[in-house]
């Protein structure tokens, strides 16, 4: 029995109340199937669609038709537990901003989505301690957020979005906020932690640089995904 893909979606589309009796049409029967190991990235112009298209695939949003399906579940049969736990067990999320708790060491921040898990603490920790150590911060493991770099921030993100083994990474312009070494660094480190974890990566981004080092790349306009062959 061959295995179900991470991610499909069936003519998936969205629109949005745009003034009285009206609506705009953002996302237009888009289909898509990515496989376990997979990395995409998603580029467009600005209003085209690439969030609210990252929000649906990561189930913070449903669509008004079509269906979206993880690792064989189709979403909006699920109900908001079983949805939650869905969520928490197999999508990793990573933002333009880090999200990290202010007051939280970096551990303690990575640590934070296993906490409904109730699972084993020192197999989380140990796991945590070893990514952080494979993304060269085992030196700021107790620090705050704040005594952190901007590069160093977003490879704490990183880090929290694979600690529960997720089969799914969604990054939201993930090197937006970054200096130009900094967003060559983080992408390197996509790149090869894709491969390492064997996860599959969907990268949204203007960087045209971050794009192109993914394996398959699609352009989103006027609601409609294509494929750049």
């Amino acid at each position: 029995m061959s295995q179900a893909p991470v991610l499909k979606l069936d003519q998936v589309s969205k629109s949005f109340e745009s003034g009285e009796n009206s609506r705009l049409e953002i996302l237009k029967n888009i289909s898509l199937e990515l496989n376990r190991g997979e990395a995409v990235s998603i580029v467009g112009p600005s209003g085209s669609g690439k969030s609210t298209l990252l929000n649906i695939i990561g189930t913070l949003d449903l669509p008004d038709s079509g269906r979206t399906l993880i690792n064989g579940h189709d979403v909006a049969t699920l109900a908001e537990k079983e949805l939650a736990a869905l969520r928490n067990q197999e999508i990793g999320f990573i933002f333009q901003s880090h999200h990290l708790l202010p007051q939280c060491s970096v551990l303690e921040n990575v640590l934070t989505p296993t906490l409904p898990l109730g699972g084993n603490d020192t197999k989380s920790t140990e796991r945590a301690r070893n990514l952080l150590e494979r993304v060269g911060l085992t030196g700021r493991i107790d620090h705050r957020p704040g005594q952190l770099s901007g590069g160093e921030r977003q490879r704490a993100a990183v880090v929290r979005a694979l600690i529960n083994s997720p089969s799914l990474v969604l990054a939201d312009e993930p090197t937006g906020a970054l200096d130009h070494d900094s967003a060559d660094n983080l992408s390197n480190l996509l790149v090869e932690l894709n491969n390492e974890e064997n996860i599959t990566l969907i990268v949204v981004t203007h960087s045209m640089d971050l794009a192109k080092m993914m394996k398959r790349q699609f352009t989103i306009n006027q609601g409609s995904l294509t494929e750049n062959l």
